[in-house]
């Protein structure tokens, strides 16, 4: 990440990627990561993305934004629902000054955060997920659990945060994809899912999907797994939406 936008006072490692053209007059994708897993954890976070964001400027010709949420890869903060909510919407605002129109698209658990802060924003004009959960009742009935996998890989950095881990579990029930699905019609959403994704169920694709109503697409990426970012044809697809989001 090579640049970084301000998020309640934290500096977030961020990359802008523009077209040929220039960003003023054309669309703009805002480039969401999931959760962190693997042996590096929250330090590897959006590593990837910056290839991507470069690679939607050059094949799409929209200008991108990639960023690393509070707590992860070199931003600064601790992670929190609430605070990766302010990010997000930071992020939006970022690429609105660059951009004629914001669109956004999130990966795994970025996928439920792009549905959930862009369904209320008027101003973005549509949403693509890839292996999104459709809900996060599990973490909500037992937030402890969520908040020791974001110390354990290391998106939780202070000690002693949260100072009130009662009132940071409820944000976690506050999160609502699929109501989020429904606010969103009739913007298009499209929903990317591998057939053999083996940590969230291709059902959830479906439940969000119908959520949407006739807004929606559904591409299920045969024998594909949870990590789509990696799997070219789950990148062609987004592609190729987001070049029919244009008149």
């Amino acid at each position: 990440m090579d640049e970084t936008i301000t998020s309640d006072g934290l500096r977030l490692a961020a990359h802008f990627a523009s077209p040929a053209s220039g960003s003023g007059s054309v669309p703009g994708l805002v480039l969401c990561h999931g959760f962190p897993r693997g042996p590096r954890g929250a330090a590897s976070s959006a590593a990837t993305y910056l290839e991507l964001a470069d690679r939607v400027a050059r094949e799409a010709g929209w200008a991108a934004l990639a960023f690393n949420f509070r707590g992860t890869g070199t931003s600064e903060g601790d992670f929190s629902i609430a605070g990766w909510r302010a990010d997000l919407r930071t992020a939006i605002r970022a690429l609105r000054e660059r951009a004629s129109g914001v669109w956004v698209a999130g990966m795994a658990e970025g996928g439920a955060f792009a549905l959930c802060e862009g369904a209320p924003d008027p101003a973005v004009g549509g949403v693509a997920t890839l292996a999104a959960p459709a809900s996060f009742q599990e973490w909500a009935r037992n937030p402890n659990r969520l908040l020791e996998h974001a110390r354990r890989v290391g998106m939780v950095r202070t000690p002693g945060f949260p100072s009130d881990v009662g009132a940071w579990g409820r944000e976690v029930g506050a999160l609502d994809p699929l109501a989020s699905a429904r606010m969103l019609g009739p913007r298009p959403l499209l929903v990317l899912h591998g057939t053999e994704d083996g940590v969230i169920a291709p059902t959830d694709a479906r439940a969000l999907c119908d959520a949407a109503g006739p807004s929606a697409e559904l591409r299920l990426v045969h024998a594909a797994g949870h990590r789509l970012r990696h799997d070219p044809r789950a990148v062609a697809a987004l592609l190729g939406w987001l070049a029919r989001q244009m008149p």
